[in-house]
C-alpha cells in the first residue's frame, strides 16, 4: 500500500476551500475589462498609506530573516490595545491562528463546537485534525449562543464564534455574550473571532477584550486584512490568557510572520486617518447598496461588516451571470443556495454591481 493510500479517511473527506477568481483571470476568460472584485471582503480603499510608505524604505532589508517574536508590531499593537505584550500573539493571517488553536488545544476524543453557516476556515482546521465536531444552526441568519451553550458536552474543548459573522454580517449582542461566557467554563477555549469588529456600530457590540477575567479563557483573533487593507501580506493577531499564548507559541512556526508583514502592520496601527477614511467609504456604501437592493425588491440581511448577503436567486447562476458583467461576488456554500456575499466597494464598484444584478433580474435569470 503506497503512502498515499495511507492517508486517513478524514482526510479524503476535506473539500478544500476554492478561493475566488483574481480579476485578470476573469477579464481574460470573459473577454472584458474594468472588473469590480467584490469577492474577498477586501478594503477597496486600498492599503494603509503608512504602510506602503514603510515597506518602501525598508525593501533593502528582504535579505534578513524577520524578526521571530514581532518586537516592534507587539509593542505598537499592545499600546493600542491596552493590552500586555505578552498578551498578543501573531500568524500569518488569522487563519493561522485558528490553526493554531486547534493543533494546541485538541486531543483525540475532544469535541469542538461551531455554527453551522459560519466561517469555513473552522470546519476545515477541525477536519484535518479528525476532530469531533458538532455544529449549530444559526438562527434569523445569526448566531444562537443559547443553543451553542446547550450544546456544550463534557468533551468540549473549543468554541469558535465570528462576531460580526462571515458569511452573514450578523453579530450577537453583549446581554448574550456574557451569558454565553457564564456557562462555559475554564476547560473549554473560546475563540471570539472579529476580523471584522472594527465595522461594528451596534451599540450592543461586544468587544471580547472588556471580558479579561482570569476564569475566562478566551482567545479574541483579529487581522490587518481587512480594515487595514493589508490582505496580501497575511498578517494577524491574537489576544489570550499568557498561558493560553503560551502553549500556542509552543506549537507555532518560527519566523511565521513574514518582515514585509510587520513593517507594514506596525506603521497601519499609527494609521488613524486610514482607518477613519476606510470605516466612512464602507458606511457610505453599505446604505447606498442596502437602499439600492431594496428599491429592486432584492432581500439583503442586515449587516456589521464590510460586506453584505444578498438573496439574489440561484446563487451559481448569479456568480456566473455577474462574472460576464465583470463583477465577481462569491457565492457562500449550500447553506444559503439562494445567496451570495458581496463585498462594500468604491461607489463605482458598487453601481457596477447594482446596474448587473438589476439587468440579471430584469432578464429572469436569476429566478
Amino acid at each position: 500500500m503506497s503512502i498515499v493510500e495511507k492517508v486517513p479517511d478524514y482526510i479524503r473527506r476535506i473539500v478544500p476551500y476554492v478561493p475566488g477568481k483574481p480579476i485578470d483571470e476573469v477579464e481574460r476568460e470573459y473577454g472584458i475589462q474594468g472588473s469590480a472584485k467584490l469577492a474577498s471582503n477586501e478594503n477597496s480603499l486600498g492599503p494603509s498609506p503608512k504602510a506602503v510608505a514603510a515597506l518602501r524604505d525598508r525593501l533593502e532589508e528582504l535579505h534578513l530573516y524577520p524578526d521571530g517574536g514581532c518586537f516592534h508590531l507587539r509593542n505598537a499593537l499592545a499600546a493600542g490595545l491596552g493590552v500586555e505584550p505578552k498578551r498578543l500573539i501573531f500568524g500569518n493571517g488569522s487563519n493561522e491562528l485558528i490553526e493554531l488553536a486547534v493543533r494546541t488545544f485538541l486531543r483525540p476524543g475532544d469535541e469542538a463546537l461551531i455554527s453551522q453557516g459560519s466561517f469555513v476556515a473552522y470546519g476545515l482546521a477541525l477536519d484535518a485534525m479528525g476532530a469531533a465536531v458538532r455544529k449549530v444552526p444559526l438562527k434569523d441568519y445569526g448566531y444562537d449562543l443559547e443553543a451553542m451553550a446547550r450544546a456544550l458536552t463534557p468533551r468540549t474543548r473549543l468554541v469558535f464564534l465570528a462576531n460580526p459573522n462571515n458569511p452573514t454580517g450578523t453579530i450577537y449582542r453583549r446581554p448574550e455574550w456574557e451569558e454565553f461566557l457564564e456557562r462555559v467554563g475554564p476547560e473549554v477555549l473560546v475563540v471570539a473571532d472579529e476580523a471584522y469588529f472594527e465595522y461594528a456600530t451596534d451599540p450592543d457590540y461586544p468587544d471580547s477584550l472588556d471580558d479579561r477575567r482570569e476564569d475566562r479563557t478566551v482567545l479574541t483573533i483579529r487581522t490587518f486584512s481587512k480594515v487595514y487593507g493589508l490582505a496580501g501580506l497575511r498578517v494577524g493577531y491574537g489576544i489570550a490568557p499568557t498561558e493560553v499564548v503560551a502553549m500556542m507559541n509552543q506549537v507555532r512556526e518560527p519566523f511565521n510572520v513574514n518582515a514585509a508583514a510587520q513593517w507594514a502592520a506596525a506603521a497601519a496601527v499609527e494609521d488613524a486617518e486610514h482607518l477613519r477614511r476606510s470605516l466612512d467609504l464602507n458606511r457610505e456604501g453599505l446604505a447606498f447598496l442596502t437602499e439600492r437592493l431594496t428599491a429592486l425588491g432584492v432581500q439583503w440581511v442586515p449587516s456589521q461588516a464590510n460586506f453584505i448577503l444578498v438573496r439574489a436567486g440561484r446563487a451559481g447562476h448569479v456568480f456566473e451571470e455577474l462574472l460576464r458583467r465583470g463583477v465577481i461576488v462569491r457565492p457562500v456554500g449550500p447553506e444559503f443556495p439562494d445567496h451570495v456575499r458581496v463585498t462594500v466597494g468604491t461607489p463605482d464598484e458598487n453601481r457596477k454591481f447594482l446596474d448587473g444584478l438589476s439587468q440579471i433580474l430584469e432578464g429572469g435569470a436569476a429566478v
